[in-house]
């Protein structure tokens, strides 16, 4: 054998010797049918016991790099490996779909700013936790002692209908438990629709400003997506292509900007799809965090078309780490979403499922829910005042009475760069480029409330008031010119 073997004696020896051999066999140092010492040569070689020797041997025959002659040695294999003709250059590191890594990954949420009006998660310290845990527990148990065999991919049948029942009590939407589907999360649901609904280069039309996601998750898919502009009645139906295969929607609290749908827009809509042979993918964001007695029906409830694929979350409501999401869907499309569901990730986690039933049949949601949506309507209300009072000189609030969060347009340029030094304060507000597929003009802010105590809200708002004070003409500490953007 012409190769030399250097051992580090920190690491596992007979590891060493199998790995420099067969680097060794590879890279055609060794060529096919050399022979290499005996395990007992190589041992004194090293220094090391022949077993380590012996140990490094079997599994190089074992995987096919060498074979064992009785009464001959051991050779270099003849049968697996071929002769490089010439030596190859490394191809370099694979690079991946110029789309795919051009796509922006969300930061870690990191290190929370002193007054947190981030958006996009309810509030966890809200969460009843013991209860989730003794239902969770209860579901690994059965799961240990059952028959072990995965649940059908549409998932686990407790929970469909349970779902089922609660939006018809709470949304007023009657659907079959069998049109269900629960799947990981809202964006699942929304890959499932677009493997299942939208050929390679087909068009899918969102708001805009809007959700990034979805025209994310549908572009990575071969779409081309088109964003629609949005007013204070919601999605403009009129500035919808005509070829749209699929429109996306927020339509109880649209997201960014909080704005509802009006009724005239979803029956607009709705004639829309029908004439197109489109579909409607309603994202039922926030809609079990109303804080009025009225609320216009969701699309679902208003198709008489079997148009409307309804997205909703459990853990929008709950926890964001339980990564459960609910997609109602039309008779029609019921086996290839299934089949989509099984080919992604066969089922959503069972016992999370079961232990989400249980969750729903003792009443623990709705209990849940009545008490945070108290809590959230009161930090709501707290924003709300505040944007119609000492920050309305600056901010133009988007009138919404529903969500976790409130939106305001900003009313000048100098204002949107004291929301800059506002972020460097401690003040975790963030601008519609920030958390949306958005242009940048006119520039909206986003007041979450979710994730901040009542006892910090006044305070925060206080803080980014001085810093919007502070850009007014001939006020103190002014500081004229464009502020660049502070890491974060």
């Amino acid at each position: 054998m012409n190769v030399a073997i250097r051992l580090d004696r920190t690491g596992g020896l007979s590891g060493q010797i199998y790995r420099q051999v067969r680097d060794a066999v590879l890279d055609g140092r060794l060529r096919r049918d050399e022979a290499l010492p005996s395990s007992r040569e190589l041992a004194e070689q090293l220094k090391v016991s022949r077993n380590t020797v012996t140990t490094a041997y079997d599994r190089l025959v074992a995987e096919g790099y060498l074979t064992s002659r009785p009464g001959a040695g051991t050779f270099v294999n003849t049968l697996s490996l071929t002769e490089p003709a010439v030596p190859q250059l490394p191809a370099g590191p694979l690079t991946p779909r110029a789309l795919i890594q051009s796509m922006p990954v969300p930061p870690d949420f990191g290190t929370a700013p002193e007054f947190d009006f981030r958006v996009g998660a309810p509030d966890s310290r809200l969460f009843p936790f013991a209860a989730w845990r003794r239902l969770l527990s209860d579901q690994f148990r059965l799961s240990a002692v059952g028959t072990g065999m995965p649940v059908e991919p549409a998932g686990h049948l407790g929970l469909r209908t349970l779902t089922a029942r609660h939006l018809r009590m709470s949304r007023l939407i009657e659907t079959d438990p069998r049109d269900v589907l629960i799947t990981s999360g809202v964006q699942q649901a929304l890959d499932l629709i677009g493997r299942v609904l939208l050929e390679p280069g087909a068009t899918a039309a969102v708001e805009e400003p809007g959700y990034a996601p979805p025209g994310l998750i549908w572009a990575a898919q071969g779409a081309r997506v088109v964003g629609v502009p949005v007013d204070e009645h919601g999605l403009i139906v009129d500035a919808l292509p005509d070829d749209a295969r699929l429109v996306y929607v927020t339509p109880s609290h649209q997201y960014p900007t909080g704005v509802a749908l009006s009724l005239r827009r979803r029956m607009e809509l709705l004639a829309w799809a029908r004439r197109h042979d489109a579909a409607i993918v309603e994202d039922d964001y926030d809609s079990e965090f109303r804080y009025t007695e009225q609320q216009l029906e969701p699309l679902h409830s208003l198709d008489r078309g079997g148009r409307v694929l309804y997205v909703g979350s459990f853990s929008k409501v709950l926890l964001p780490t339980l990564r459960l999401g609910v997609l109602l869907h039309p008779p029609s499309l019921r086996h290839a979403l299934h089949a989509a569901k099984f080919l992604t990730d066969w089922h959503t986690s069972l016992p999370v499922q079961a232990a989400m039933a249980d969750f729903l049949e003792q009443g623990l949601f709705v209990r849940h829910l009545r008490r945070v949506r108290r809590i959230y309507r009161q930090r709501h209300d707290r924003i709300a005042a505040a944007l119609a009072g000492p920050l309305s000189a600056h901010l133009t609030a988007v009138p919404s009475a529903a969500g976790l969060h409130l939106s305001a347009m900003v009313r000048t340029t100098t204002a949107a760069e004291a929301l800059i030094r506002a972020q460097a304060a401690g003040v975790g507000v963030a601008s519609f480029p920030e958390i949306a597929a958005a242009p940048a003009d006119p520039p909206g802010v986003v007041f979450g409330y979710g994730m901040i105590d009542e006892s910090r809200i006044d305070e925060g708002l206080v803080r980014l008031q001085r810093c919007l004070d502070a850009d007014q003409p001939g006020a103190p500490g002014a500081q004229p010119g464009r502020v660049s953007r502070p890491p974060h």
